[in-house]
């Protein structure tokens, strides 16, 4: 017989409720209109345990805006798929993932959304340009340059929603984008 896993907590489940529901509030308000006390209504408790458990609106941002974007391993695929890879992956994170649309509005209007951001560049996507370019000392560079691409994709196609991006098909969007970023990525240095 198999031991039962451990039910858990109710601090647990209060934790996550207060999580979705500030995912959702700073999606739809953005940072300086989502309320501690909208984000408790939405996630059917008393605002003194948001206040408990994330101290302050900074504190629950910071925690509701966590982000694994869960890149795929670069290494060991033919350096000429780079680009197709990592357009695709995030296309289906923005398609999948709410919290990187509210991540993307919150970090063009404030500076706490922004640093958020420049921590995910540097912590995740930073060393993967590093694993793929052929100079490492370009890597910063390089890898703010596919940024550029794929978070203006991003803002047109998810968060302003400009008809014409919208209306693109996926492999459009990967056909047009994926070769910006191979070069970005892995071409020798202009």
């Amino acid at each position: 017989m198999t031991p039962e896993a451990p039910a858990p907590r109710r601090s647990d489940a209060t934790r996550a409720a207060i999580l979705d529901a500030a995912r959702d509030r700073f999606a739809a308000d953005g940072y300086e209109r989502a309320t501690i006390r909208a984000i408790a209504r939405d996630a059917g408790i008393d605002p003194s345990m948001v206040m408990r458990y994330y101290g302050n609106k900074e504190g629950l941002f910071a925690a509701a805006s966590e982000i694994d974007l869960r890149l795929p391993e670069l290494g060991a695929m033919p350096g000429k798929h780079v680009g197709a890879v990592l357009v695709s992956h995030f296309l289906d994170r923005w398609e999948q993932d709410e919290v990187l649309t509210a991540m993307l509005r919150v970090g063009v209007t404030n500076t706490a959304g922004a640093e958020r951001m420049r921590k995910v560049f540097k912590g995740q996507l930073l060393p993967v340009a590093a694993g793929v370019c052929p100079d490492p000392a370009e890597a910063e560079r390089r890898a703010a340059l596919a940024a550029s691409q794929i978070l203006g994709m991003a803002l047109a196609r998810y968060v302003l929603r400009i008809p014409p991006a919208v209306d693109m098909a996926r492999d459009e969007v990967i056909a047009w984008l994926a070769p910006t970023i191979q070069r970005y990525l892995t071409a020798e240095a202009p």
